[in-house]
């Protein structure tokens, strides 16, 4: 491969130590972009999404996605010389990220105030469930914890229903996310500082940055934003409607849109009516304007009406389960599914990156690896001779797969 086709993050060392979601994702991103992250997990079981189902000849599914592209090298933290042998990994690493019980690391005596005393260009980033100060530092954090304390929770589902999480973890993945964004903010300013920097996010601020409507609502007017189902906090028609066979979803998002919609799905009148004559007006009479679209919508099949308003230049689109998702024609032609290898699977079906580079880009070059994998060769690149990793696999330091 040549330098100019070199992924944009190659030759960069990321160490981390990450279970579960937002630091796994974040690793999978940098890793993805080129990066080298290895992944340093605990000799007994690593990783815990290496203990959740379904699983492929013991393997976990979700671990082997989730992980891909990365190196796995297995220390035990708590021990002396696994403490020193990470100590040495995060010297010759540009980023270290991680994810465990706030203090944990430092406990340890591998925090950022004792990495960077050595390594002082080091980026760490610590990503927690309410961040590394405040009241609430402490306290255990998960998903559906950072969605409801958020406020996520309090505006999806349906009016008056049960409370209703948003259906993937978004304060992990948001947060993951967040975090890619700012380890790559803080390469760039140690590039033109010369030095590394803390990074702390959360769960909890990552949610909460969501809520974009509802701050502009409440803050400009003290209204309290409530569950509204599928419609738009303030845009109507936008949302999704009945069919013959099922849903499907469109959004008037301009007043010329508004009138062409009402075209497409034959309601002319509604375009006079006066209840409906701006978006403000269709906002405020929004269960009479949804009734009088479905009365017609419900006489026909979703594909009718999507390429009825599709010609018409109207956004629009069917609710699709992720089984047609995950064979969906268009997905297809731009490669977004792709095999990637397992030493013992073989090719395992990955979601591609939405990220597209035109001269680098992003590589899939193997899914998660297993335990300890990659245990003997980095070790070996930090100077430990072979009889040394034999002595520090039987105790227990590491394992090597």
């Amino acid at each position: 491969m040549s330098t100019s086709q070199q992924p944009p993050l190659a030759g960069l060392r990321v160490v981390e130590v990450g279970n579960f979601m937002a630091v796994p994702f974040c690793g999978l991103q940098l890793a993805d972009l080129g990066a080298e992250v290895i992944k340093v997990e605990n000799p007994r079981g690593g990783d815990l999404t290496r203990a959740t189902g379904p699983f492929l000849d013991g393997e976990s599914s979700n671990f082997v996605r989730l992980n891909r592209n990365k190196r796995s090298v297995a220390l035990d933290l708590k021990s002396d010389a696994g403490k020193a042998l990470f100590r040495k990994l995060a010297a010759s690493a540009d980023v270290v990220i991680e994810n465990l019980r706030p203090g944990t690391m430092d406990e340890l005596g591998l925090g950022y105030a004792s990495l960077a005393a050595d390594t002082p260009r080091l980026i760490y980033l610590a990503a927690t469930g309410f961040g590394a100060s405040g009241p609430y530092a402490q306290l255990a954090g998960l998903d559906i914890i950072a969605q409801a304390m958020s406020g996520l929770m309090s505006i999806t589902g349906e009016p008056d229903a049960a409370p209703v999480k948003v259906g993937v973890p978004i304060a992990d993945l948001t947060c993951a996310l967040y975090a890619t964004i700012a380890v790559l903010a803080a390469l760039r300013a140690r590039d033109r500082d010369g030095v590394g920097q803390f990074i702390d996010v959360s769960l909890l601020e990552s949610a909460v940055s969501f809520a974009v409507w509802e701050a502009g609502r409440y803050f400009a007017t003290g209204e309290v934003p409530r569950p509204s189902g599928s419609a738009h906090q303030a845009i109507a028609p936008y949302q999704a409607v009945r069919a013959a066979d099922g849903w499907f979803t469109f959004g008037a998002n301009t007043q010329a849109h508004w009138l062409r919609a009402c075209a497409a799905l034959g309601l002319d009148a509604l375009a006079d009516d006066e209840r409906f004559a701006t978006n403000d007006l269709r906002m405020a009479n929004r269960p009479a304007l949804i009734a009088a679209i479905e009365a017609a919508t419900v006489m026909q099949p979703s594909a009718h009406w999507t390429e009825r308003l599709t010609a018409a230049g109207i956004p629009c689109g069917p609710i699709l389960s992720f089984d047609r998702v995950f064979n969906d024609p268009h997905l297809a032609a731009r490669a977004f599914f792709a095999d990637a290898p397992h030493p013992s699977l073989g090719p395992v079906r990955q979601l591609g990156s939405p990220m597209r580079f035109s001269r680098t880009p992003v590589r899939l070059d193997h899914a998660g690896p297993p335990l300890g994998a990659d245990s003997a060769d980095v070790l070996r690149g930090l100077g430990v001779a072979d009889d040394e990793l034999a002595a520090l696999a039987r105790a227990g330091v590491t394992v090597l797969a």
